[in-house]
């Protein structure tokens, strides 16, 4: 029976159950495929007449069945969300014009990132939450648990891209000290008011072009949850390479929660490694996908002992000055080959970074199915994916 009392065209209703199967096949949760959904059909079919497609898409797969009856029912009974992260999702333009530059790039996606979090502050760093703070609650518990049993405690710890200031919350009581930055002045405002009375947790706006503002050897750990894929896309991922090898003391750790948005985790763990090794830095965690609650990709990069490390800022204001000049051909060519997802997932003891620990997070169990940046792929300028902004990096097999 139809939900809406009028049918979607049938050009509409075939496209609309095509992009359905593309994201459903990794076996993803409803929550993440009302999120691709609302990515894929900012305009056109809505939220009622999907609910209509799922319903038609009968299978004798059980728990496919079950979950096409699920997504119906979320879509049927609250439109509302699916208003929500279609506005919130189309805040932020992922794309890259041929005449910007990697500044300009910068300034665009911090006014997108600043309007998202006043349509939805949990949606804006984590799609797949709906909108629902327990959901991102739960969803950032998971991963704050993750980094704590590789030794994200006690320690000093730098978020780039902290969004909302939600690790900041989560990591308070495990931490020495952690500083969250943002290009987003909305986002930081937020995230003060989150954190407010948490005397260990220090939120600052940065420009988002390199870590200039902190000193050599600073931090034991760097956070990056769903920030790479915007320094990816302006053309800043090098650099950022260089500044956490950088900012890093010696035998630190940094995680990476997805590298890009480009829909190819082989590409993405192929620039990890030539990034990681051309800057002192060892990949310990090859882009797995440990968690349950978010479907992001987790690299886990160790430090030199310090030999091959920067042992200055020196550059920075070159390098800074360059990024106003324009794009070389390789840079850009690489950022047109990026998908569009969610900001933010979302998202250290040093003297306990156990090789036995590292060895059983790279075997701990991840979701059935295969990962679902396979299935993601350009259609126009569109993205196929489960984040926004935010909002996935050769395997080592």
């Amino acid at each position: 029976m139809s939900t809406t009392g009028r049918k979607p065209s049938r050009q509409a209703a075939s496209t609309a159950r095509k992009v359905l199967e593309e994201c459903m096949a990794d076996g993803a949760c409803v929550e993440a495929i009302i999120a691709r959904l609302a990515l894929r059909f900012e305009t056109g079919v809505d939220a009622l007449e999907l609910a209509d497609v799922a319903l038609e898409m009968s299978s004798a797969d059980l728990q496919k069945r079950d979950r096409l009856e699920r997504i119906a029912e979320l879509l049927r009974h609250r439109p509302d969300i699916f208003a929500t992260l279609r506005e919130t999702a189309a805040a932020v333009r992922h794309e890259r014009d041929e005449w910007e530059t990697d500044a300009a790039v910068v300034r665009r996606l911090a006014a997108g990132f600043d309007a998202a979090a006043t349509i939805s502050p949990a949606a804006s760093v984590q799609l797949s939450s709906l909108g629902d703070e327990e959901k991102l609650a739960a969803a950032t518990d998971e991963i704050a648990a993750w980094l704590e049993r590789l030794g994200f405690t006690d320690r000093d710890i730098l978020d780039i891209g902290c969004g909302i200031g939600r690790f900041e919350r989560a990591l308070s009581h495990a931490v020495h000290r952690i500083v969250g930055i943002d290009i987003s002045l909305e986002m930081i405002s937020v995230a003060r008011r989150r954190c407010a009375g948490l005397r260990n947790v220090d939120l600052r706006p940065t420009s988002g072009l390199d870590l200039a503002d902190f000193n050599n050897a600073s931090f034991d750990c760097v956070l990056a949850v769903d920030s790479f894929p915007y320094l990816v896309l302006a053309g800043l991922a090098e650099r950022y390479f260089e500044e956490i090898s950088r900012v890093l003391k010696p035998s630190g750790r940094a995680a990476l929660l997805n590298y890009s948005y480009r829909g190819s985790p082989a590409l993405d763990r192929a620039d990890v490694h030539r990034l990681a090794e051309a800057h002192g830095m060892q990949v310990m965690v090859d882009g797995e996908k440990p968690f349950l609650l978010w479907d992001g990709n987790a690299f886990l990069l160790a430090a030199s002992d310090g030999t091959l490390r920067p042992k200055d800022c020196s550059g920075v204001k070159q390098a800074r000055a360059q990024s106003e000049g324009g794009l070389d051909g390789a840079r850009r060519q690489d950022r047109h080959h990026l998908c569009r997802q969610g900001k933010g997932s979302d998202a250290g003891a040093m003297t306990i970074w156990a090789e036995d620990k590292v060895e059983e997070t790279r075997l701990c169990p991840t979701r059935p199915g295969k990962q679902h940046t396979e299935q993601c792929r350009l259609v126009g300028n569109r993205i196929n994916s489960d984040q926004y902004h935010a909002a996935d990096r050769l395997s080592q097999d």
